[in-house]
């Protein structure tokens, strides 16, 4: 039996591992000149491969249809993954929130263990070949590529995602699927920028936050999200921006209402009563010096113009409707939400094939025998912190097994 895979990323490496039986042939098919050329640009090149969590803490943090992982996770999980690295000559380091990264810090360590493990096997990996079509023939699959044509009795599709399609996610799985009948859930940015209509200052651009808390508001539901934000031109970056982005990116941009809190340290009670004490001490000084010691001086005058306050107000005349306004600009700094940044940008793509029809234990198609769907492809994502790989190496491993296990029945 000949088993062909669309796509030499994470999925498509682990899935041929698992696969690979020592007598049939498994070939890889990859449009770029190299494997894994997304994973070359996650966590900056450090390459956040997994994190190093129980299978009940990576499902909490899946977003959509996260029970649907629960075979995958169980079959292969981030100890897999871990023992897996660790020995074929791939140290790993554990940082903050269980983390885990290449000790190099280099992507490309990830991706040489897998491709080299791959090759060790027997697996065919054929580069530079991208697929432009599927044809089924009496059961069989024809898959004509840009150089030669493929006959072959099982495929995977691993093409990942819509994002950053330089790296060759152009959405051609997408398509490969629909024509066999799939549904395709509806395709939306995830871990993706927040853009905001406020005109924020050109000097603000690449400020940094720190542990200050993002909520977006959308009518009952509220999300909030503590952590580090960065102003990026007229949107809002970082760590707790991408994972809001994820939670609001189905959301109608009137739907949803920004703010943050730029003291969460502090409750509105004791913020109150810091300020007081500091308008006590300082009655002759205006309101620009105060909020020095509140503040980054850069971002005073963006604040002093959504609140309305004159700067140069002195303290001592300051009224209680003031300190009010203040506390609550601090505590409800408001952006205006304009939608999140374009597919194309963002770390991950939101929605794809319908989990319905792929079975959860095989990653095999309900809709198309011998057909299997791996990694970003399928409508499920998570947030940042290693969980997104994870998923593909996953989903992967899963296929590769189901795959190898019917050869061995046939």
């Amino acid at each position: 039996m000949k088993t062909l895979i669309i796509g030499a990323g994470p999925a498509g490496l682990n899935c041929a591992i698992h696969a690979s039986n020592g007598k049939d042939e498994v070939i890889v098919l990859e449009r770029n000149e190299k494997a894994g050329r997304k994973l070359y640009i996650t966590g900056k090149g450090r390459c956040n491969v997994t994190n190093a969590c129980s299978v009940n803490d990576m499902i909490k943090n899946v977003v959509s249809n996260p029970k649907f992982l629960y075979s995958a996770f169980n079959f292969y999980s981030s100890k897999n993954t871990i023992d897996f690295f660790q020995s074929n000559g791939v140290p790993l380091v554990i940082e903050r929130g269980n983390r885990v990264f290449p000790e190099s810090y280099h992507a490309s360590d990830i991706t040489k263990a897998l491709v080299n493990k791959a090759e060790s096997l027997g697996v065919n990996i054929i580069y530079s070949e991208k697929a432009n079509q599927i044809n089924i023939i009496d059961g069989k699959f024809e898959v004509i590529g840009q150089k030669t044509k493929y006959y072959v009795d099982n495929i995977v599709i691993a093409t990942g995602g819509k994002s950053y399609p330089g790296t060759g996610s152009t959405g051609d799985g997408y398509k490969f699927l629909q024509s066999m009948g799939h549904n395709i859930v509806d395709l939306v940015p995830a871990l993706s920028s927040i853009k905001v209509k406020d005109n924020i200052p050109y000097s603000l651009n690449k400020m940094t936050f720190k542990n200050v808390t993002l909520t977006a508001i959308c009518g009952k539901q509220k999300y909030s999200e503590f952590g580090d934000l960065m102003f990026d031109h007229n949107t809002l970056d970082g760590p707790i921006s991408l994972t809001i982005s994820s939670l609001i990116n189905r959301k109608l941009v009137e739907e949803v209402r920004l703010e943050l809190d730029l003291k969460s340290a502090l409750s509105e009670e004791k913020l109150d009563e810091r300020l007081l004490r500091d308008i006590k001490e300082n009655a002759n000084r205006n309101i620009y010096i105060l909020l020095k010691s509140y503040l980054p001086v850069d971002f005073i005058n963006f604040f002093l113009s959504k609140t309305g306050l004159n700067s140069y107000k002195k303290l001592g005349e300051l009224s209680k409707e003031d300190r009010r306004t203040l506390i609550k600009f601090f505590k409800h700094f408001p952006f205006d939400y304009d939608g999140l940044s374009d597919i194309k940008q963002c770390i991950v793509t939101s929605g794809g094939v319908d989990v319905k029809e792929i079975d959860s234990k095989t990653m095999e198609s309900k809709k198309c025998s011998n057909v299997y769907v791996i990694g970003e492809l399928l409508d499920v994502d998570a947030f940042t912190g290693g969980f997104n790989i994870q998923i593909a190496l996953s989903t992967g491993a899963l296929a590769g097994n189901s795959i190898k296990s019917k050869m061995v029945e046939e």
